[in-house]
């Protein structure tokens, strides 16, 4: 099992544009990394709603131009997921799309409904029938029951029946509506591209189709553009908002405006804010590539040592390889990183990296910098001891298998065999996203390091992930 957190999901939309399934594959490109299991566009001419799904990368599923003849029209929303919530197979890839007695919907769901189990189970008691094993579908039930007349109100009641963490997209024959959650746990971007309105999880595909950004959609906030335009409503009752502060540390693109910060900047000070907590004298600091790199660039220039590329990573590898049939050790770790001996032979190395989870991968790391000739080898991470599981949207171990959770850092340290390990503390992190010190309540959720869930639910079990479906 990889050694990160599981990316969650990412969705995009666009209304009234003449290539809107063409520009939808791009924006789904540039959201890639939020979800590799499968990917799929629903498109709309006015009159009929049409879908192309499938299994595996964006580029894999959408690798024919005939495919966009199939999919006309001005309008049309993506996704791209990993499961956190249904199994991986093709029957729960999105956007979900359905035909009911007000016609036809569509909808690509980011986050986590955390008592959609509950929610089912009473829909299935008075004759609904499920087609998928995915929370999303549960949504799609509650608005066909919904006999509120406009779209928005049938929307707005079927979220106001769940729990949990949406950044939502909508589609029927006339409209597009796009929701937060009250919280704000995912992010979600607004943007222009000449007279279409864009919706994307992250403003880096904004960025790929020149589209202009013009501000994140709120927490508790519902976009609903049609024909006529663009309006927003506040349907949900006020909650202060809690997004989800390891966006900054792992999962959005560094090129993105999340929560109004740019990602990048975030991560560097991150790294900055370790190496004033996590000094060390060394020759060198190098990152695990790609997602430690801009918290490894502020913790050099904040402790003077030089940075260099000690470990390249192999960007073509994909989801399974074969394994030589004589063992090599530490095979998977090898495939895709391999150390620069020139860098690191001889000298006292500082690596850095975004999280820590199980502690498998950073032991083969550690040995692998040993065995390239390093004197010592220091450990640091830009984020504090991951403990909790997550219930919003992103596909954690259980918390026996975070192996913060029962473990010291000093006996972390000695599993993954580095002469020192350091943590960003939580008050620092929180400090570089933005919250004073002393404050008491963060305006971020971090349950995953504190524990401290801000949407609760009672039949949470300890040891475990969010048993769903």
């Amino acid at each position: 099992m990889p050694d990160k957190f599981h990316d969650e999901c990412g969705v995009f939309g666009i209304f009234g544009h003449p290539e809107a399934a063409n520009l939808t594959y791009l924006g789904l490109y540039a959201l890639q990394h939020r979800g590799q299991e499968s990917c799929g566009i629903v498109s709309c001419d006015g009159k009929n709603l049409r879908a192309y799904r499938g299994m595996g990368l964006v580029s894999d599923v959408f690798k024919r131009d005939s495919i966009f003849d199939g999919l006309p029209g001005r309008n049309a929303i993506g996704h791209v997921r990993y499961s956190t919530a249904g199994s991986s197979d093709f029957k729960n890839v999105q956007p979900i799309m359905v035909d009911y007695a007000r016609g036809s919907i569509a909808v690509a769901h980011n986050g986590n409904l955390v008592d959609a189990q509950d929610v089912r189970n009473k829909l299935e008691n008075t004759g609904s029938i499920f087609s998928t094993t995915s929370d999303t579908e549960v949504l799609i039930h509650l608005l066909a029951k919904s006999q509120s007349d406009s779209l928005a109100d049938r929307v707005a009641e079927s979220l106001m029946s769940v729990k949990g963490a949406y950044s939502i997209i909508f589609l029927t024959e006339t409209r597009m509506v796009a929701v937060r959650d009250p919280n704000g746990f995912r992010p979600l971007a607004l943007g222009r591209i000449n007279d279409a309105f864009v919706v994307a999880s992250e403003t880096c595909a904004f960025d790929l189709i020149e589209a202009e950004f013009i501000r994140e959609i709120e927490p508790g906030e519902m976009i609903v553009i049609d024909k006529h335009g663009m309006k927003s409503y506040r349907p949900f009752k006020e909650t202060k908002p809690s997004p989800c502060i390891f966006e900054f540390v792992y999962f959005a693109r560094p090129d993105s405006t999340i929560f109004g910060e740019q990602v990048y900047k975030v991560r560097k000070e991150l790294g900055r804010q370790l190496a004033r907590e996590h000094a060390i004298e060394a020759d060198v600091v190098i990152a695990v590539p790609d997602s430690g790199v801009p918290a490894t660039i502020g913790y050099a220039e904040e402790s003077g040592i030089p940075f260099e590329l000690g470990l390249i990573r192999n960007h073509y590898v994909g989801r399974t390889f074969i394994e030589p049939q004589q063992s090599i050790r530490h095979f998977g770790v090898k495939i895709k990183l391999n150390p620069v001996r020139d860098v690191i032979e001889g000298k006292r190395v500082v690596v850095v990296d975004d999280s820590l989870v199980r502690g498998t991968t950073a032991r083969k790391i550690v040995k692998m910098i040993r065995n390239a000739g390093a004197r010592e080898v220091h450990v640091r991470l830009s984020s504090p001891p991951t403990s909790f599981p997550c219930y919003y949207g992103i596909d954690t171990p259980s918390r026996k298998e975070l192996i913060s959770s029962s473990h010291t850092v000093e006996e972390i340290c000695r599993y993954i065999t580095a002469d020192s390990l350091g943590y960003l503390s939580r008050e620092g992190m929180l400090s570089v996203a933005g919250v004073p010190d002393g404050t008491e309540n963060s305006c971020f959720c971090d349950a995953c390091f504190s524990g401290d869930y801000p949407v609760k639910f009672p039949r949470l079990k300890a040891d475990s992930q969010l048993g769903l479906f």
